[in-house]
């Protein structure tokens, strides 16, 4: 009984996104409140009902209710409880009740925390959501139901979730990531609402960017979350493989950033305002295509969830009509917008506009050479394989240049910068930065044009943003309360450009400066690591909840003395009938010392990875700076509206004489 709740839930769902697509809409359209007022009560409904549906799946996963199809395919009645919880998204059906939660989630959001915006561009920007919701509840209902039943047939136990899925990344990666995809559904939303209503204005500017900037931030999580996965989990030692899924999470990140940097611009100056409502559908779009590649069956990856070609038409239609329908409505009203505003060569627009044609051109290059090979194989032209090599080679020029980009960046000013003092103001960081990287250079002892670059990169960037966070902290009053002064959106900037730095010097060294060595061992040996010591001390079993385990005992030494003990195991999945590599990680600030148990090579010797990984950490740890950068920018007062909007504010953008108004008010 309670399954057929579930999807009676989820067709009330879709009822009511119907309604919340139309009727708003047609309220702002015609200027009728009285079908306006309906926008919040039915984004509510929406939320509420998705909510119920996706609590009864949980349910039936908990209690292990093998006549669902989607359960008898995903659990198992040995598995521990907090993998039946994870496992509710740990398939096609749940990740995409998940992502439509997600969707309702964020829709419920917008109509609580905007109640003081103009009733025109709420509704509009409800109803946009609405319709969004609806293609993916028709997809949900249609093509993949999570509350088929096996009825009568029902099996005494579940096939088990994937071995691969069985481990604490699956409970918090996805929902970072989905936070992060959907959310830049309201950025979307906001666009297409501000084409509809000719308002491209600073307000409209303002009242999209805390949404674009926490999606972000939430992606950011999310990504890193997954590296750190798969670093662990797949017992290769690796943090990026530049796999079609993962590059289908930086897409969006890589634009969402362009975004997030151009709505800072459109704010302040009233400026880039075509170029931030394009960057808003591109993000969208990207994030519908990482959905269209996981779910279509076009790829073969640790990642994907589906191969059934029915659902890869479904999303391919609604990823055309989506774009198609924003892209042309951008066409016909983007041309309208008029600004008058100048800015001089070296002024902040300048490189703020640089910025986004540097991370613009890196979306192109991860986006062509992840969807070339699969369209090249769709028109039966041949197999091309681009891999790690072209996008190390290709990518990397590109993130140096607009880390040394920020680095100038944070000391322009809006308008018009002065070419020489910027010269004289850049000279202390840049010989400050050029000493620290050369020492470490010689720390690691070794030097190589493409790892000095990425070095001097990531400490210029955290000198220029230091120097600069002293400059502003200049006070009579002193310099802590020059630091008190000084905005929350400001101190986002700073953690966000630091969290980039420590990313970027993590990828770095981690990349140059790592050893990897792949050896035959028998216990009793010992394998050289850098100035490690890898001792194999024995091979023993234990049995877990659902698995038994070989393990290896190794003793880490430097110099001699006892640094850690690890224990990697080799698992076998008895209801799967799989068999999985747990590594083991000796975790540090500064370095990682990592141990897999491969194949069995003879009665006593064994295929050992062991690994040195310098700073690899810096990589996650950055992403959060970043993350914490994001939600640091958002909470700045400015974004909190005390006034309600008059009316007045939403003539259309197309008068010049509104872009200066509206940037004055909010500046």
């Amino acid at each position: 009984m309670y399954p057929e709740l579930g999807q009676l839930a989820l067709i009330l769902a879709l009822l009511l996104a119907v309604l919340l697509s139309v009727v708003p809409l047609v309220g702002s359209l015609t200027g009728r409140d009285n079908l306006q007022a309906f926008a919040r009560p039915l984004a509510s409904g929406v939320f509420v009902f998705i909510g119920l549906s996706f609590a009864i799946l949980t349910h039936a996963f908990l209690t292990d209710d093998f006549s669902v199809a989607y359960v008898a395919n995903n659990s198992n009645s040995l598995l521990p409880w907090y993998f039946k919880f994870s496992a509710v998204w740990g398939g096609h059906e749940g990740s995409l009740l998940l992502w439509i939660l997600m969707l309702s989630g964020w829709t419920m959001a917008v109509a609580v925390f905007s109640r003081r915006l103009p009733a025109v561009m709420i509704s509009q920007v409800l109803s946009i959501l609405g319709m969004v919701s609806v293609g993916f509840m028709l997809f949900i209902i249609v093509t993949s139901n999570p509350f088929d039943r096996l009825l009568p047939n029902v099996p005494m136990d579940g096939a088990d979730l994937n071995p691969l899925l069985q481990d604490f990344g699956l409970i918090v990666h996805p929902p970072m990531l989905y936070m992060g995809y959907v959310g830049f559904s309201v950025a979307f939303a906001f666009a297409i609402a501000a084409l509809i209503n000719g308002r491209l204005d600073a307000a409209w500017a303002r009242w999209s960017r805390p949404w674009t900037t926490v999606a972000w931030a939430f992606l950011s999580v999310g990504i890193a979350l997954g590296s750190w996965w798969a670093y662990y989990e797949l017992g290769w030692g690796g943090w990026w493989f530049w796999d079609p899924v993962e590059n289908a999470s930086l897409l969006p990140w890589l634009s969402g950033t362009a975004l997030m940097h151009s709505l800072a611009v459109t704010e302040k100056r009233g400026v880039f305002k075509s170029w931030t409502v394009l960057l808003a559908i591109v993000t969208f779009s990207l994030s519908l295509l990482g959905t269209f590649l996981v779910r279509s069956g076009v790829l073969t990856s640790v990642h994907a969830f589906a191969s059934d070609p029915e659902r890869g038409t479904f999303l391919l239609v609604l990823l055309a009509v989506t774009i198609i329908a924003s892209l042309t409505l951008y066409a016909f009203r983007a041309p309208v917008v008029h600004v008058r505003s100048r800015y001089g060569s070296f002024s902040r627009e300048i490189f703020l506009l640089l910025n986004n044609v540097l991370l613009v051109s890196a979306t192109l290059l991860v986006a062509v050479g992840t969807l070339y090979p699969l369209v090249l194989d769709f028109l039966d032209m041949g197999r091309l394989s681009i891999g790690e090599p072209f996008f190390n080679l290709t990518f990397s020029p590109l993130a140096i240049a607009a880390g040394l980009l920020m680095g100038v960046g944070v000391f322009s000013r809006w308008k018009k910068t002065d070419a020489g003092w910027l010269a004289r103001k850049l000279l202390w960081p840049l010989a400050v930065s050029v000493l620290i990287s050369t020492a470490v250079m010689v720390g690691y002892g070794g030097f190589t044009p493409w790892a000095f670059l990425g070095i001097f990169t990531s400490v210029w960037v955290t000198t220029a943003t230091f120097w600069d966070l002293w400059d502003k902290s200049a006070s009579r009053k002193g310099r802590i309360h020059g630091l008190k002064r000084q905005s929350r959106s400001y101190y986002g900037m700073v953690f966000g450009h630091l969290g980039l730095a420590i990313t970027m010097a993590g990828a770095t060294v981690v990349s140059n400066y790592g050893i990897e060595r792949d050896v035959r061992m028998v216990p009793g040996d010992v394998a050289e690591l850098g100035d490690y010591q890898v001792v194999f001390k024995e091979i023993g079993e234990r049995r877990g909840p659902n698995f038994t385990a070989q393990y290896g005992s190794f003793d880490v030494l430097l110099d001699g003395k006892l640094v850690s003990e690890l224990h990697p195991e080799k698992r076998q999945y008895a209801v799967a009938m799989s068999v999985m590599t747990e590594a083991d990680i000796d975790g540090g600030l500064f370095r990682d010392i990592f141990v897999a148990v491969g194949e069995r090579i003879s009665d006593d010797a064994w295929a050992i990875r062991i690994q040195y990984k310098p700073l690899i950490r810096w990589l996650w740890l950055g992403a959060l700076f970043m993350a914490t950068g994001g939600f640091l920018a958002v909470s700045d007062r400015r974004y909190r509206i005390r006034e309600p909007v008059a009316r007045s504010t939403t003539k259309p953008v197309s008068d010049p004489t509104d872009v200066q108004g509206a940037a004055g008010a909010v500046s």
